[in-house]
């Protein structure tokens, strides 16, 4: 597929904006709705849809940002807010992660593990690959004993339309190596 610039994206985006209002029936020179296009287009490039622009090179230099540490035992962030959309409805949904690894003598910066959250985050999402693509990552450029991921999250596909079942929450896991094999470390990470 080819790459477009972020120009023709964005008039991309804006006419399909255009039909979508036009579909529902809309009068496009109510004041309100002028310039909804343009905003839902910007956005959806710079802030919803951002992790597209986000290369696996750029990944792999975001964690490659280590420290050597002798360091063995769990690192565990938790608590990590977050959203995403959902693939299948665009509406968001939302929650905490919790991520952990043992090391191999190689920490990596505090900031790093929501950074990377962050970039699958920002892209339509189902909770399961979000879960598994953050795991992954970790595993592959930080090659630690273990990782875990943990996500919290409540759906607006769920709540607002559908079933209607506000509040309720989805959880997945993903655990990788010795966090996934090994008995009592995947418990610790559970248990956190």
């Amino acid at each position: 597929m080819e790459e477009l610039c972020y120009d023709d994206q964005k008039r991309m985006m804006e006419e399909g904006i255009r039909s979508f209002l036009t579909g529902l029936g809309l009068d496009l020179s109510d004041q309100h709705l002028i310039r909804t296009p343009e905003r839902v287009a910007k956005a959806w490039l710079n802030e919803f849809g951002w992790g597209y622009t986000v290369s696996e090179e750029d990944v792999k230099d975001i964690l490659s940002v280590d420290f050597s540490e002798k360091c063995d035992e769990m690192i565990v962030v938790k608590d990590i807010p977050f959203s995403s959309h959902c693939i299948h409805h665009m509406v968001q949904f939302s929650g905490t992660v919790k991520i952990g690894y043992v090391p191999k003598n190689r920490v990596v910066g505090l900031s790093k593990l929501p950074r990377i959250l962050d970039v699958y985050a920002s892209r339509l999402q189902i909770q399961e690959r979000l879960t598994r693509q953050v795991a992954e990552a970790i595993q592959k450029y930080l090659k630690p004993i273990g990782v875990g991921v943990v996500i919290e999250a409540t759906h607006n596909c769920v709540a607002c339309r559908g079933v209607h079942k506000p509040g309720s929450k989805m959880i997945t896991s993903c655990l990788l190596g010795d966090m996934r094999n090994d008995k009592p470390m995947r418990e610790e990470f559970l248990s956190f």
